[in-house]
C-alpha cells in the first residue's frame, strides 16, 4: 500500500471515524455507521466506497445489509497506525460509540428478519 494514498484516504473526518469504528467493532453495516456518525445513507455509503477503493475495507452483503470490515491484506504498518490512532484518542470516537451502543435493532442482534 502506498503511504501517500493511505493518508489521503484518511484525510476526511467521516472516513477516519468510519474506519476507526470498524476497526474497533470488527464489522459494521451502513445503518450502524449512519447512526454512529449521524450522517445520511448516501454520504456514509460514498465514504465507505472510497475506503473500499483505497484498499482499506472489504464488504459483504447479507440480505438487505452490506457489512464492512478491514481488508485483511492491509499491511501491518497501516494496521498499527489505525490502532494507535484509535487507542491514543479515545475522545475522538466517544460520542459515536455511545450512539452505536444505544442503537436499537442493530443487525446481528435482531431476529432472522434482519
Amino acid at each position: 500500500m502506498n503511504p501517500v494514498q493511505f493518508y489521503k484516504c484518511l484525510a476526511d473526518e467521516t472516513r477516519l471515524r468510519s474506519l476507526l469504528l470498524i476497526a474497533r467493532e470488527g464489522e459494521l453495516c451502513v445503518c450502524e455507521l449512519m447512526e454512529a456518525l449521524e450522517e445520511s445513507q448516501p454520504k456514509t455509503s460514498r465514504h465507505l466506497a472510497q475506503l473500499r477503493n483505497c484498499g482499506l475495507l472489504q464488504d459483504r452483503r447479507r440480505g438487505q445489509w452490506v457489512y464492512y470490515r478491514m481488508d485483511p491484506s492491509l499491511p501491518e504498518w497501516a494496521q498499527a497506525v489505525l490502532e494507535q490512532t484509535r487507542t491514543a484518542n479515545p475522545g475522538f470516537l466517544a460520542d459515536s460509540i455511545r450512539r452505536l451502543e444505544r442503537m436499537a435493532d442493530r443487525p446481528g442482534r435482531c431476529g432472522a428478519d434482519c
